[in-house]
């Protein structure tokens, strides 16, 4: 035994799990797997769990009345390819894009943000 604390997963709350899980698969090559109450996507480099919430409200991006709870970046080669791949999947680009240049934001089918982007932030030495 060890007291090692290891980052396994993220959860995000959703009105309906299992809708927003075979979103995330679709987009990311995962299998999803659940009901509408709990669901997992299991994908080749992360896993991600989504909760049903009873009373979920979409966040509001960019803005305050209901503050964004969590977003999503993911890694990406070619914008052009992969925006048209979130869209058919049923994503919405946002209009406001501070970061264009390597990054674009949509939302999910449920509302929160997700980001599409060529800079691998992994790279970022912070030292």
């Amino acid at each position: 035994m060890s007291d090692t604390i290891r980052l396994s997963g993220v959860t995000v709350n959703a009105p309906d799990a299992i809708v927003l899980a075979r979103f995330y698969a679709a987009i990311t090559g995962g299998v999803a797997k659940g009901d509408s109450h709990w669901a997992r996507v299991t994908g080749p480099h992360a896993d991600i769990g989504f909760q049903q919430v009873d009373d979920f409200r979409p966040p509001v991006w960019p803005g305050s009345a209901v503050p964004m709870q969590m977003h999503l970046e993911f890694f990406v080669d070619d914008l052009a390819a992969t925006e048209a791949r979130v869209i058919a999947a049923g994503a919405t680009r946002f209009d406001f894009q501070p970061n264009s240049d390597h990054c674009f934001v949509y939302a999910d089918p449920a509302g929160h943000p997700f980001c599409l982007s060529t800079w691998d932030g992994a790279q970022i030495n912070f030292e």
